[in-house]
């Protein structure tokens, strides 16, 4: 599963998690730094990524339009970026086998 990762998360993430979300990248690679989250969303969709956010606003998203693209909300609230990885490692068989699931749009983690 590759994942384009939020403004609001660390571009370090998508080095170490290359080997489990290959192909993930964040959306500075993109040049959507500076987006607004329907091009971020319409991005995601296009290209084939699911949108890893720690923002309630792709949450919402996910109720009003559905996937694609498919959300992974991450739930930690105030934490490292050491955090957020262990969590996304730990989870790991969780997250892809969402995934690959065609019904769901929205993962919470934790």
């Amino acid at each position: 599963m590759k994942l384009l990762l939020d403004q609001n998360l660390s571009r370090k993430l998508v080095k170490g998690l290359s080997r489990l979300y290959p192909g993930s990248v964040h959306v500075t690679a993109r040049g959507l730094e500076n987006a607004d989250d329907s091009a971020i969303w319409s991005h995601a969709r296009e290209h084939g990524f699911a949108i890893l956010t720690k923002d309630t606003d792709f949450h919402q998203r996910c109720f009003l339009y559905g996937a694609p693209p498919k959300v992974v909300w991450i739930r930690l609230g105030n934490c490292t970026t050491s955090n957020i990885e262990a969590l996304l490692r730990m989870r790991a068989a969780e997250v892809v086998a969402f995934g690959e699931d065609k019904d769901s749009a929205l993962l919470v983690l934790p």
